[in-house]
Order: structure tokens, then sequence, then C-alpha cells
């Protein structure tokens, strides 16, 4: 075993390429830059001393060549210009320069670095390798194109041996084989959904060369019929740019398909948060350990471009009149409450959410009814289920190298009531969006022109509970009783600053069940709520008595039908009435950083 490891770790330091590059404004210092699978090393050596750093590939999104722009104002005897006045366009470019032969390869990547307080961040690095050995063009393009392709598959994981570099030059360049799509609510949360995309996560994409179609959204339910008519498969991932609300669309866009499956399984989803809550995009973050604050697009916008995905936990939601799947949440009461009343306050963002806990707690309700669960020992029948290493290199957010002029180079699923009956779904999303798309190219198929779904025919997995008519086996734990809330999540997080289920993963395969009841004090509640932020709600010694949080497979909501209340799924209004839920381990998959 010890003999195996050493050779799997032999193999992953295997230099695949290696350079000697040389700073114009040092004299006496040398890079030496190799390139292994794990990362890219850079070696300074200087007159005193040699220090070292590896970039590790993971963290490198990518590269790109390009050559210097030519100068409107340059003295004669300046053959090459100066590093830091270099400006560099594509090979295409009708300003190329023709007196500099050299090839540049710049290099992107979002690194760790330590801040105050043990806490890390990721800093923006450029690594700019000039290849000028040659006295032609085409010979230095072939080395930096060399170095694009092998860090380009490295990024892919894709296997590169030093043999099968030799053949990269056949090809030259690298191809990239993904397209995304991308459907952006520009009103989403304080209206700033396309200014996020434009100035966040475009530049991004850009650095990495990953091409994408963009598609603003016109109306409520845009992105929902635009997945469920168009061919999805021209792309390999889709992102939106929004709250919770877009991707409640676009799941059960998906799941509106016969061909559901298939893309449920190939096509994974990404989201850039840009509303309100942004539970799902802070809940990506948690799980992967990527810090959030304060830019909370760049871990987003990374997963996009890095083409990594991971299995999601998915539940199938039952209403009296429709099929949901839901990636979030259910919810009944006070969260549901101040979700669907303070829609009025969207023009400030999260805030509006803290501003109507406030009002709902000076007016606390209560509701009758019984919640029943399914506890997460009792299992339901489908149910299966290279470290940093720091630097003391001191590395600058850019580094300028080059290379020494001249020198030689060697089932859709069945209702429990009858298999052959289908559901359908009625109700719309909420959130608002715009009707003004710009000169975007228009979406294909039937889509609506209102902000109205039309009864479409749901699929999905089979389900393995009972019907929402049907009576509960023995199994069924039973609570009855007023509540002051009773809430589901899957996700950690619920928002940006709700840790709502702190032991929650993508794919866990639970549901954390939150049960309030009536008689907990409001300086009770308040404590509770004041302890989401921090996750502290969860522990039970901060728990008063009434304040449960547990986790289930699968839970059923029937509330007292004389009161009138609010249910929510994903931060989506529902119809109020029984509702029940059961999980779908790993059934989505979601881009990750």
């Amino acid at each position: 075993m010890e003999m195996e490891l050493k050779q799997d770790e032999e193999a992953q330091n295997q230099i695949l390429l290696e350079e000697t590059f040389y700073v114009l404004t040092k004299k006496h210092c040398v890079f030496k830059v190799r390139l292994t699978k794990t990362g890219l090393c850079l070696i300074k050596e200087s007159e005193h001393n040699i220090k070292e750093q590896v970039i590790p590939i993971r963290d490198v999104i990518g590269c790109r060549c390009l050559r210097s722009k030519k100068q409107t104002k340059r003295c004669t005897c300046q053959s090459i210009p100066r590093s830091n006045s270099l400006e560099v366009v594509e090979e295409s470019s009708l300003e190329l320069d023709d007196m500099d032969t050299s090839a540049y390869l710049y290099i992107y990547a979002y690194i760790f670095q330590s801040t105050k307080g043990n806490s890390k961040k990721r800093e923006r690095t450029i690594v700019t390798l000039r290849f000028r050995s040659f006295d032609k063009y085409e010979d230095n393009n072939k080395e930096a194109q060399k170095w694009r392709t092998a860090i380009k598959k490295l990024i892919r994981g894709e296997t590169v041996t030093g043999r099968s570099i030799s053949d990269f030059t056949l090809s030259l360049k690298h191809r990239e084989t993904r397209k995304l799509l991308i459907l952006c609510n520009p009103k989403s949360g304080a209206g700033r959904g396309k200014y996020i995309f434009q100035q966040k996560v475009v530049p991004i994409l850009q650095e990495a060369e990953v091409p994408f179609d963009l598609f603003m959204t016109k109306h409520a339910n845009f992105a929902r019929d635009f997945v469920r008519t168009n061919n999805l498969y021209q792309w390999t991932g889709i992102v939106v740019v929004g709250g919770d609300g877009i991707v409640f669309e676009v799941i059960n866009g998906i799941f509106e398909r016969s061909d559901w499956s298939e893309v449920i399984r190939n096509i994974p989803v990404g989201v850039v948060p840009g509303g309100s809550g942004n539970g799902l995009a802070r809940s990506i973050a948690h799980h992967c350990s990527e810090p959030y604050a304060p830019h909370p697009t760049l871990p987003s916008a990374l997963a996009a471009v890095k083409g990594r995905s991971v299995p999601m936990d998915l539940v199938r939601v039952e209403t009296r009149s429709q099929i949901l799947f839901s990636f979030l949440s259910v919810g009944w009461g006070f969260l549901s409450d101040i979700d669907i009343e303070s829609e009025r306050l969207r023009m400030f963002g999260g805030q509006r959410f803290t501003i109507w806990s406030i009002a709902r707690l000076i007016g606390l309700r209560s509701y009758g009814g019984k919640v029943w669960y399914l506890p997460s020992d009792v299992p339901l029948a489908h149910t299966e289920k290279f470290e940093f290493t720091g630097s003391n290199l001191d590395l600058p957010s850019e580094i300028h190298l080059e290379t020494q002029s001249g020198r030689e180079r060697v089932d859709s699923w069945y209702s429990a009531n009858s298999k052959r009956s289908t559901y359908f779904s009625i109700t719309g999303s909420s959130y608002q969006s715009t009707a003004d798309s710009g000169a975007l190219p228009q979406v294909g198929g039937d889509c609506c022109a209102g902000g109205t779904v039309p009864r479409q025919r749901t699929y999905g997995p089979p389900p393995q509970i009972p019907g929402l008519p049907a009576p509960l086996p023995p199994a069924w734990k039973c609570i009855e009783g007023r509540f002051v809330m009773v809430h589901a999540s899957y996700q950690s997080h619920l928002g940006e600053e709700c840790l709502f289920a702190p032991e929650a993963r993508l794919d866990d395969g639970k549901i954390w069940l939150l049960i309030v009841k009536a008689g907990t004090s409001r300086s009770q509640l308040l404590h509770f709520l004041l302890g989401l932020s921090t996750g502290a709600h969860a522990t039970t010694t901060q728990n008063p008595e009434g304040i449960q949080l547990f986790s289930v497979n699968a839970f059923r909501i029937e509330p007292d039908m004389t009161e009138n209340g609010y249910m929510t799924v994903d931060g989506e209004h529902v119809e109020y009435g029984p509702i029940q839920a059961e999980m779908f381990p790993s059934l989505g998959r979601v881009m990750v950083p």
C-alpha cells in the first residue's frame, strides 16, 4: 500500500512541461516554471535565495494565447514593449505588433489567501508567460499553445502525459467543447441581475474561454417554459442568474419534459446569486467550504467555468392539485408568512425579511393542524443511497515572465392513487421578471406570452409513499395542535444569513424538519431567530421547549382548513391546504466550484 501511494504521488508530481523565464525589470532574477498534474510550480531564483509557490490546478480557471498590440508611439531603438505598458490583442486582430514575435500565455487563477481572523478569500492572479525563444512568431506560438492545451486538459480533469504533449502541436489549439445556457432575471432581488452578470460573471467566462448563450427572462415562468420547450442538449449546463425563484422554475421545467431523466442526469444547474434569499448559492458555498462574503458571486462564477458538478437531493412535493420538485424548502406559518407578505418590500433586497420578521413577531400568529413525519431511521423504499501549500513568494496580482531570446529549445412518475392518472402543474411562480429582453435572440418553442403556466404533464420518479388523500402507515409519527411554524429544508441555508440546518449537505438524503409549537413566547422565538444567523439555534441546549429540529425522510402537513395562511415551496406561494413531501436522494446535479 505504501509503495502504491508513493508511486501515485510521484506520478502526480511528474513534470509535464518546464521552462525558464526572466523578469526584465529585475536583473539576476530567474523563474523556473514547471507544470505538473497537480499545479503550476513557480520557482524564483535570485542572487540571495530561492522561493517556490504552487498554484493548484484546481484554482486555475483558464488560459489564453495573445499577441502584443501595435503601439502608436515608440522609440525606434525599442523593439520590445515594456512589460508595464504591454497591451495585448487576439491573434486575428488588425492591430498586431509585427515587430514583436513573442507569444503571450495568460494564465488566470483564483487562489486562496489568508486574511485577518484566519479566514480565507480568493485573490485573482494572472501569470503571464512570454515565449520569445525563436525568431518567428509561429514557433513561439507553438510552445505557448502546447502549454495552453496541457493546462486546459488538466483543468477539465483529462489525462495528460509527457508523451501526449508532443502531439499537442499537431492540433495546436485546444477547442472548448462546453457551451452554457445563461438564464438571467434582470429584476431579481433589488433589480441588479443584469448588472451582476455583465460585471461579475462575464469577465470570468471570458478568462476561461467558455462560450454561452444569454437569455433575459421576460415574465414570470419564462425560465420554466424555456427549459420545458427548447432543445437543451445544445448546452452542457444551465446557469441561472437570480434568486431561488428562477432555480425553482428551471428544476420544474425539467420535470415537465418527457426526457427529464436524461436532462436531470446530464445537464447540471448552476446558480449565480442575484435574488433576495439566495439559499441554494449560499448552501453550495458552505458545502464546498468556499468563501462567500464579500464577493458572493465569485464561487458561482467559478463553478460555472470549472465544469464540476455533484449530486443534489431533490424532494417531490404533492398538493391537492399539483406535483412539484423542490430543491430548498417547504414552509407553513411564520417564515412563509414573512416570505410572501414581504414581497411588497422587494426593493430593499434581503433586508425585507428582517423588516417583516419584526412585524410578524409583534403580530404573532399560530395555525391549527396535524404534522405527520417519517423519521430518518425508517428508510423509504427508493433510498440508496491537493491541499493548498501556502505561499512564501508573496505573489502580486499579476506576474509577467518571459523566455530568453534566441536560446535553443529542446418514468415518468405516477400518482399513488392510480398509475394511469397524471398530475398537472397549475400554479405559477410568484417572482417578478421583465418584459424587456433587449436585442437578445427570441426563444423557440411554445412559450406562453403571459406569466401563466399552461396545464402541463409532470414527469419524474414514482412516489414511494401513499398519495395525499390516503392514510399513512404505522411507522409515521403525528403531532397535533397549534403551530407557529413548520418548516422543512434540505439545504444548509435558507438565505445568505440564515443557517437553517448546519449539518445538512447537498446529498445527505435528509429533510430537516423544524416545528415551533404555539405557546412559544416572543422572547424565545426572537432568541431562536437570532441563532439562525450562526446556526446556534440547532443545538439542543439553545432550543426552548416547543421548538424541535430533526431529520426525516418524508412528512405531511394537514392544516385546519377553517383558517387562512400561506404555504411555500422554495419560497414560491402554493395553495393553502394539505401538502406532503418525500426525499429523492441525489436526483439532481448542481455545479460546484
